[in-house]
C-alpha cells in the first residue's frame, strides 16, 4: 500500500537480484575499459559499492560507486507501508539498479565524445589512501576550498 500519490522511485518495482545488476555494470565497466573491478559487501554481505580502475587522459585513475542501500530503502519506506517494496532486499535490487543506469548513460557521453572519464566519473574518483571519494573530502571540507576563488 502507497503512503502518498508523489512519483515512485525509478526502478521500484523491479525483481532483477543486485548481483545480476552489478554482473551487468561490471561487463560495461570493463567493455569501457576498466581493468580492475572490486566489490564492497556492508555488514549484512549486501553488495554496498563498486570500485574499478580505468585508464584516463592522465593514467590509471580509481573509482568508487556506492549504492547507497539504506538511503533507498528509506525512500521505498516513505513511499510504501508495507508488502515487499518496503524491504531492504528491495532496496538492494533497487539502487542497483539506479546505478546501473545513471552508469549507462555516463558511459554513453564518453563513448561519443560529449565527456572524459574523468569529467563523469570525478565525484567519485579514490584518490587518497584512506579510500574516500574527492566528494566525501570536499564535504567533509564543507567545499571550501573550491568556494574561497
Amino acid at each position: 500500500m502507497t503512503t502518498s500519490n508523489r512519483p515512485r522511485l525509478l526502478n521500484y518495482t523491479t525483481s532483477i537480484d543486485a548481483e545480476k545488476t552489478v554482473a551487468e555494470i561490471q561487463r560495461k565497466l570493463a567493455k569501457a575499459g576498466a581493468h580492475q573491478i572490486l566489490h564492497e559487501y556492508d555488514a549484512d554481505g549486501v553488495m554496498a559499492a563498486v570500485s574499478f580502475r580505468i585508464r584516463t587522459q592522465v593514467g590509471d585513475m580509481a573509482f568508487r560507486l556506492p549504492a547507497e542501500i539504506d538511503k533507498v530503502h528509506a525512500v521505498l519506506k516513505g513511499q510504501f507501508t508495507r508488502g515487499k517494496f518496503a524491504e531492504r532486499e528491495q532496496a538492494a535490487r533497487v539502487g542497483w539498479r539506479i546505478v546501473k543506469d545513471w552508469t549507462e548513460a555516463q558511459l554513453a557521453l564518453i563513448e561519443t565524445g560529449m565527456a572524459t572519464v574523468e569529467q563523469v566519473f570525478l565525484p567519485y574518483w579514490q584518490g587518497g589512501r584512506d579510500g574516500r571519494t574527492l566528494y566525501e573530502v570536499m564535504r567533509d571540507r564543507k567545499f571550501q576550498p573550491l568556494l574561497k576563488e
